[in-house]
């Protein structure tokens, strides 16, 4: 058994509306919203009563996904500590090709998106950052130089 493809990287978050539009500022394109709940819902993620929210969004070629999650219930846990550092073990970032990072760090800060560090040159090569955006999910956005 292979796998096929990465279908979706999922995000719990407390603002859904708020994290739909920090991605969608960066260039995601909604392709659907719904409610999730049931008891093959309670099943899959191991927990009773679940009754939460998606917004599904698409990566502009296509091929990469990111589902947001709001609960209802049983009510979300926050992470500890609120904004772990970079090197804390688990999932550590999301990282997206765009086309000037200046311009999207500029379009993501009105979103409340802070940098981690600095925006950095590495080599000839790219001009990369770490932002902190929606419930201190870090983003890592990419710009190539040169051709």
């Amino acid at each position: 058994m292979t796998v096929k493809r990465l279908d979706n990287v999922a995000i719990v978050v407390s603002d859904l509306d708020a994290a739909a539009a920090f991605f969608e500022e960066l260039g995601l394109e909604l392709e659907g919203r719904a409610p999730i709940q049931g008891s093959w819902a309670d099943g899959v993620v191991g927990l009773d009563g679940v009754h939460s929210e998606i917004v599904l969004l698409r990566t502009p070629d296509g091929h990469g996904r990111v589902e947001l999650t709001s609960y209802r219930s049983p009510a979300p846990v926050p992470a500890s500590p609120r904004q772990p550092p970079s090197n804390t073990i688990g999932l550590h970032r999301l990282m997206f090709a765009v086309d000037d990072v200046d311009d999207a760090v500029s379009r993501l800060s009105r979103h409340g998106a802070t940098l981690v560090g600095n925006v950095e040159q590495y080599e000839d090569a790219y001009r990369l950052c770490y932002l902190r955006g929606p419930d201190g999910i870090i983003v890592a956005l990419a710009q190539e130089l040169g051709g």
